[in-house]
Order: structure tokens, then C-alpha cells, then sequence
């Protein structure tokens, strides 16, 4: 299904966060909080963001003026405890998990188009984490992740078919609903530039009409 025709989003984002029945908690995970988002249901796009890169404040230059929360969200990321953390109210704290997951979202927008990002979704697309093309003629052609648009809560995930270059809504309800700002609107093509023994030939066919074996001529008004 092409993805040509807008497709909104809710009022408020559904979170993948609240998708799963669990919330993270450091005292009883052994994994990182990174690497536990990146594995829940649907966030099979994301790729795990380097702490380094994220404790570079260069890096999230302008996002603290955009998230609530945004020092107990960072922490969250980093598995930091914050110090008045403890002080939180069960409603607070929600708020808090829902920021972390917009605050990694727009860090992971701008960490893929860096060269170790770039090399980490390679191999994702290398394994076809991103889905193939629903195109007979692009014959399974791999797909890139992308957003048609930079702002958070405007659109939802496209993915990118390098050989027609159409878009098309994923195939995973849960991978649908992703906000697109958290894979931006450069990346796969930047990608394709970076890597581009990868890009195919543009396929040119374009599937005829025919009744009885006779194309179909439609008579001009």
C-alpha cells in the first residue's frame, strides 16, 4: 500500500513504552535501558545509540528546550539516577519514561546520520530489518526507514524503496505507528549516498492493463 495519502497520528503518540505490558526498572533488568527500548515490539528499526555520542552535548544541542523532563529523561537513557528521582509521583514518573522515549527518539534521528550510526543500520539492511518493497516489479528490493517530516507528532514511519523510491506504511502494526521525526527525512537518502555499491537501478516497468490480452486505450474527454 503506498503511503502516498497522509496517514495521522493520534492526538497523543501511542508510546511503545505503553505498548508493553513492563516498564524498564535498572534494579531488576540486567540490560541497559537502550538496549531494552530497542527490543520491545516495533522498535525493531532503532538501532542502539552509542552512551558516548549521547554524552556529548554537542550532540543533543536544543533538544532540552523541546522535552519535559528532559534531565530525568536523560538520566533514564543513561541509567543515571537522578537525585530527586525518589520524589517523583507514579504520574510524574510515567511522563518521565514518555519523554525518555521521545528524547532517544530524536537523539537516534540525528545519531544514524553520523558514521558509526550509518554503519549500525547497514547491517540492519543488510539483514532486512526495514522490510522489503510490497512492489512486484522492484522483486523484494530492501527498504530504509524514513520520516516525511523532522517534526515530532506530525507523521508516522514511512519506509523507502531505493529502486521505485516510493514509500510505503510498514507492514507491522506496531512498527506503523513509530513517529517518523525519530528517523528523519535525510537518512535513507544520505544512506544511499554513503553506501552506493547499494543502490539499485530505478525500475522503469510499470505493470499494463490488458482485457483479452488487448491494452486498454482510454478515450480522452
Amino acid at each position: 500500500m503506498s503511503a502516498n495519502a497522509y496517514n495521522p497520528l493520534d492526538e497523543h503518540h501511542q508510546s511503545s513504552l505503553e505498548d508493553n505490558s513492563t516498564s524498564y526498572s535498572s534494579d531488576e533488568n540486567e540490560q541497559t535501558w537502550i538496549s531494552w527500548f530497542c527490543t520491545l515490539k516495533g522498535n525493531e528499526f532503532f538501532c542502539e545509540v552509542d552512551e558516548e555520542y549521547i554524552q556529548d552535548d554537542f550532540n543533543l544541542s536544543g533538544l532540552s528546550s523541546m522535552i519535559p523532563y528532559y534531565d530525568y529523561a536523560l538520566d533514564m537513557i543513561l541509567d543515571i539516577e537522578s537525585p530527586n528521582g525518589s520524589k517523583l509521583t507514579e504520574q510524574q514518573h510515567e511522563l518521565v519514561e514518555s519523554a525518555a522515549e521521545l528524547l532517544y527518539g530524536l537523539i537516534h534521528a540525528r545519531y544514524i546520520l553520523s558514521n558509526r550510526g550509518m554503519i549500525s543500520m547497514l547491517e540492519k539492511y543488510k539483514q532486512n530489518h526495514f522490510g522489503r518493497c510490497p512492489r512486484v516489479a522492484c522483486n523484494n528490493q530492501s527498504c530504509l526507514p524514513v520520516g516525511t517530516s523532522d517534526v515530532f507528532r506530525t507523521a508516522t514511519l514511512k519506509i523507502f524503496c531505493p529502486s521505485c523510491q516510493d514509500l510505503y506504511f510498514p507492514r507491522n502494526k506496531f512498527q506503523g505507528t513509530i513517529d517518523g521525526a525519530y528517523f528523519g527525512t535525510t537518512f535513507p537518502h544520505l544512506f544511499l549516498l554513503t553506501y552506493q555499491h547499494l543502490q539499485p537501478n530505478r525500475t522503469k516497468h510499470n505493470y499494463v492493463p490488458r482485457i483479452f490480452g488487448f491494452k486498454i486505450h482510454h478515450d480522452k474527454d
